[in-house]
Parts: C-alpha cells; structure tokens; sequence
C-alpha cells in the first residue's frame, strides 16, 4: 500500500529518465570543449545530479555546496546561509548550478549572486523543476526539466522531513488535513 502522504504523481518515472537524458544531450553539446563544473545544491539535486552526469558524454567535474535558508518549512525567506561551500575555487571556469526546484527563485538568486562573485567564466542554472507560480525573482535558468503546479513535491530526491527521497517519480505531498 502507498504512503498516503503521497499525493498526485507530478512527473512519472519514465518522463524523469526521458527529460534527463535530453538535458544531458544538450549540456554535452553546448559544453563541448570547454572546461565544466557542475555544482550540485545539497541534498535535493543529488539524485538529479547522479543520472545527469551519466547522460553527459563530455569530461566534466562536480562539487557540492550545502546551503539553508531561513523561513518557514514550506516558505523560504531568501535569507541564506552556505553549511558546505565548495572545496576549490571556481575562477575562470565555466559553471553550471544543478538544483533540484526553482520556487521562489530567492535561494537561488543568493547562490548566483554568491558564486558570480568568485569570477566563473560563466555561470548557468540546471534546473530539473520550477513552479513559476511561486517566482518571487526571475532568474535565468538555462536548462529547466519540468514545470510543474504550486504543490510541495517530494520524491527524486525532494523530501518532506527528510522522507520520500528515494521514490522513483515527483508526487505532490498529500494535505494532512
């Protein structure tokens, strides 16, 4: 029996594997010959990350930042705070952010403006998810997977309380009430 906290499936399974590889074939093609770092926004966009890097047929680097940001669970404050920076330095290369969900846009709006500082030869955002409902800055996100409703979503590496990682598909999380 499923969990009933999972609500609506967002995005099957199959449609993840399809958009992901599609993604991979396009960084490879608009990265070749050049010198790319993907940066991975901890913990959310690992599983993103993993089978991105498999759709990618060009050398490529990665590192990993952790941040936190202030607010309530479900509503970011933009109000940032780096747990894990990354361990070397980003100058003159050309960096791709890898998130896992755009929402506000007020996280990641502080790590471009973070990581732009440190002076990469470029700076874009891959994305595998975005609610534009909930778009508080617009930002320019390069590659994005899927668009999907205001809902919190959870799976793919999503989690509500650290919970349903691991399932194989984007949900919505069900209403408790």
């Amino acid at each position: 029996m499923r969990d009933p906290q999972i609500g609506e499936i967002l995005v099957q399974p199959d449609d993840l594997k399809r958009k992901v590889r599609d993604l991979g074939a396009q960084i490879s093609v608009d990265y070749a010959d050049r010198d790319l770092l993907m940066v991975c926004v901890l913990k959310g966009a690992v599983f993103f990350l993993a089978d991105l890097m498999r759709a990618i047929d060009i050398p490529c680097e990665v590192d990993f930042m952790a941040v936190s940001s202030y607010g309530s669970a479900t509503d970011s404050s933009g109000v940032v705070r780096i747990l894990k920076d990354l361990d070397r330095p980003i100058a003159g290369r050309d960096v791709l952010i890898i998130e896992d969900i755009v929402d506000s846009g007020l996280t990641l709006q502080y790590l471009m403006r973070n990581l732009g500082a440190r002076e990469p030869a470029t700076l874009e955002v891959c994305a595998l998810l975005t609610k534009p409902e909930r778009r508080k800055v617009e930002l320019p996100t390069r590659y994005v997977g899927f668009e999907i409703p205001d809902t919190f979503a959870i799976g793919y590496g999503l989690d509500a309380g650290e919970r349903f990682r691991n399932l194989p598909y984007v949900a919505a999380l069900a209403d408790d009430g």
